[in-house]
């Protein structure tokens, strides 16, 4: 049997699998793909009998795997605005540093509003200091992906900052 009619099978069980370990709907999906990519990637001898037992190990193993990724992305923020109130003079005006934590605050609430691979994608670059080849070379896409990706993923962002009017529209 293929792997992709054996998930098709499995899919009500595992997903629910998925919400309960990763405690977020909106990451059931991306999970799941995760999954099935990585059955792809392996395709595996299993047998019919322990395809269940397999897919469940696979299911918490991704499921952990997203968790941490964002644990990981919420460390790399609060450490970019520690990095920044810490940069701060402290002659500065306590009503200056009020704003910029304001602005901040609605800035990552913009980041947070954006799909999860233009969040990775912007934070990459901008938080980590990664160049475009970088990002080829660990993303695994083309240097013109990286580009369209990346202009998007700013549009994107810029978008989201006009809404909260963090900017002003440029229309």
């Amino acid at each position: 049997m293929r792997w992709s009619a054996r998930l098709e099978m499995h899919a009500r069980w595992l997903r629910t699998v998925i919400a309960a370990r990763t405690g977020e709907s909106a990451a059931v999906e991306e999970v799941f793909q995760e999954i099935a990519l990585a059955t792809v990637k392996q395709n595996p001898d299993v047998p019919d009998a322990r395809v269940a037992p397999f897919l469940y190990r696979l299911a918490v193993r991704q499921s952990l795997m997203y968790r941490r990724r964002l644990g990981r992305q919420r460390k790399l923020r609060q450490r970019l605005v520690v990095d920044q109130v810490q940069g701060m003079d402290d002659t500065i005006d306590p009503l200056i540093w009020l704003l910029a934590d304001e602005r901040q605050q609605l800035i990552r609430q913009a980041v947070d509003q954006l799909h999860a691979q233009d969040a990775e994608l912007l934070l990459l670059k901008y938080t980590e200091d990664w160049t475009y080849h970088d990002l080829v070379e660990h993303l695994g896409i083309s240097h013109s992906a990286v580009e369209t990706r990346l202009h998007r993923a700013r549009q994107r962002l810029r978008q989201a900052l006009v809404a909260l009017e963090v900017l002003e529209s440029t229309t």
